[in-house]
């Protein structure tokens, strides 16, 4: 598949590299720095889409700076949203706890922005679209809480867990992709990309 030596992770996620690798995609990793600050009145999917945009732009200018003139840049933005509020990456084991207390046996959305970009030419073809799943929580009790937050895994997960982690154990359902939970949804990234003009077979 020559088009997957082309692929550009925007993305520093060692989740994000690991589905990738092991759906044996070839790509080279070149993290975005972006501000992820939620702006005022800001819904979910408008967030993730902005920001995976805003990675994208960052890195095509890093691109240019260093004379790469084509690729593929793939880049995803992942949050959680409990009704109208945004749960990003926790900042404290404060900040945790009351994240985890919220989800506990309740349903929730995991929303990704996703953009494929073909960097190079004057108008490069790009694909950005939102996926979202749905995801239900299990009753948790303090003590579960508690030493979830010991273990240090929910400190830079989006929501405060992670599905393929330890996490799991606590999602007892998800409706729609699970790859989106932890930050790319893999069969829409591979549908756009068996969609590109550039031959991948």
């Amino acid at each position: 598949m020559p088009i997957q030596s082309k692929i550009i992770l925007a993305s520093a996620s060692p989740r994000r590299a690991e589905i990738l690798r092991n759906a044996g995609f070839e790509f080279s990793v070149v993290p975005a720095d972006v501000d992820e600050t939620v702006r005022a009145g800001e819904g979910a999917p408008v967030y993730v889409e902005r920001l995976a945009r805003a990675k994208v732009d960052a890195v095509t200018a890093r691109l240019t700076s260093l004379h790469q003139n084509s690729g593929i840049i793939v880049a995803a933005d992942t949050t959680v949203a409990l009704e109208d509020e945004i749960l990003g990456k926790p900042e404290s084991a404060v900040d945790v706890r009351r994240m985890l207390r919220a989800l506990s046996g309740k349903w929730h959305h995991v929303f990704t922005g996703l953009a494929v970009v073909e960097f190079g030419g004057v108008a490069p073809p790009e694909h950005i679209i939102v996926e979202e799943t749905r995801v239900q929580f299990a009753n948790l009790s303090e003590r579960e809480i508690k030493d979830y937050i010991a273990t240090g895994e929910p400190f830079d997960k989006a929501g405060g867990y992670a599905i393929q982690g330890l996490g799991g154990r606590f999602i007892p359902r998800i409706e729609g992709c699970y790859f989106n939970v932890m930050g790319l949804p893999l069969a829409r990234l591979y549908e756009i990309l068996r969609r590109s003009e550039t031959p991948h077979e």
